[in-house]
């Protein structure tokens, strides 16, 4: 099908799945993501609106949604906003509200939230270090994880301390060039 032929939410959620397949997977970013990229249980949610109140509708409810279900039906969600938070401070004004809503739901320590962002930068480090593409993603989006199931696989990965100075490696062997052109490939 060509991208003429799909809604905004059907390519906005290509590029999110090629997003983890090319990069998150292939290049083991995440070293737990293989299974669950390629699993009915992961659950993408495009939010198409721009207002941060529907925004905050469709994070709560995604966030009672994976609190009520089955680890087998939603291991893992991703929240993506094709159309919002652009500016990455107003993002991580929403991520603080978000993980205020979390806690007032009584979810803390249940679930967990990470968050990706296209200009993602971690404090105190350049915006052009290449370790900030560690959470950077094609659109703004938010993670949903079991908690459970994050402790889980942590205390079966040897040295899962290790893994943000490897992705840095990673990311830094292989050269901004490299890393702009998978980024750009995502509608391939």
């Amino acid at each position: 099908m060509r991208t003429s032929d799909r809604s905004v939410s059907e390519v906005v959620e290509y590029r999110v799945r090629s997003w983890l397949a090319r990069f998150v997977v292939d290049l083991n970013l995440c070293p737990f993501a293989r299974p669950l990229v390629t699993s009915d249980a992961l659950r993408i949610v495009v939010c198409e609106a721009e207002q941060r109140e529907a925004i905050a509708e469709a994070f709560v409810t995604e966030l009672a949604l994976i609190s009520r279900a089955s680890e087998s039906d939603i291991a893992t969600s991703l929240l993506v906003l094709p159309h919002a938070l652009d500016e990455f401070d107003a993002y991580l004004d929403f991520i603080d509200d978000a993980e205020e809503l979390l806690a007032e739901m009584g979810l803390s320590g249940l679930i967990q939230l990470a968050s990706f962002h296209p200009r993602y930068q971690f404090e105190g480090e350049s915006p052009d270090s290449l370790g900030n593409f560690t959470n950077r993603a094609p659109y703004p989006l938010i993670h949903f994880l079991r908690e459970d199931m994050v402790t889980t696989e942590l205390e079966t990965y040897a040295n899962p301390e290790r893994i943000p100075q490897r992705n840095i490696e990673t990311l830094t062997r292989m050269g901004r060039g490299e890393i702009e052109r998978l980024m750009q490939a995502l509608d391939d």
